[in-house]
């Protein structure tokens, strides 16, 4: 058997004598109901006495009359000292003015208002004011010099497998492919 299996025997048998206890002690599981075959049904019309210490039980009327009351609030105590002088009465509706106020303007005038639209239109006036580009370009003045882009370009990274595989397929590069072999595949490890 398993360790497993022992411990739940022993479990067990922990449960059973603690259950053998509690009998002979004479107390009974209240999880149990008490069940008395021995007990003569009796069939007589008269109803069996009631015990003399239970309290009468409640019919459904006063137990719902004892709900309502819990529910329903107890009437707050007022005393003169604590009531506070209410404040006069002030009539807001007078000063109501129009409900509905309409925030659009409608004859509202962009050009008028806005300075982008008279930047523009002063822009548009003096383009043809103004020399183009083909005017004004000289080519003694457009700078040329090789190489001033090198700075941006990417540096070339050193790809050692494929440098690795260069040499194994190389016939002179096989002592460096043994040399390999025995670094990748060793016999004893730490």
């Amino acid at each position: 058997m398993e360790l497993q299996h022992w411990i739940y025997l022993i479990i067990g048998i922990i449960y059973l004598v603690s259950r053998a206890l509690k009998k002979s002690q004479g107390q009974q599981p209240s999880d149990v109901p008490d069940y008395k075959p021995d007990r003569q049904v009796n069939y007589d019309s008269t109803p069996p006495p009631k015990p003399v210490n239970q309290p009468k039980a409640l019919t459904f009327e006063e137990l719902l009359r004892e709900i309502t009351e819990a529910k329903q609030p107890k009437p707050p105590v007022f005393e003169p000292a604590q009531l506070k002088p209410t404040p006069a009465y002030v009539d807001y509706d007078d000063q109501v003015g129009e409900e509905e106020q309409d925030l659009e303007d409608v004859n509202y005038n962009y050009r008028k208002k806005d300075r982008l639209y008279a930047d523009y239109e002063e822009a548009k006036r003096q383009a043809f004011l103004r020399p183009s580009l083909e005017e004004t370009m000289n080519i003694k003045d457009t700078k040329v010099e090789f190489g001033k882009f090198k700075v941006f370009e990417q540096v070339q990274q050193r790809n050692l497998l494929e440098e690795y595989t260069k040499d194994f397929q190389d016939p002179e590069g096989f002592k460096k492919a043994v040399v390999m072999s025995e670094i990748l595949n060793r016999k004893f490890s730490y």
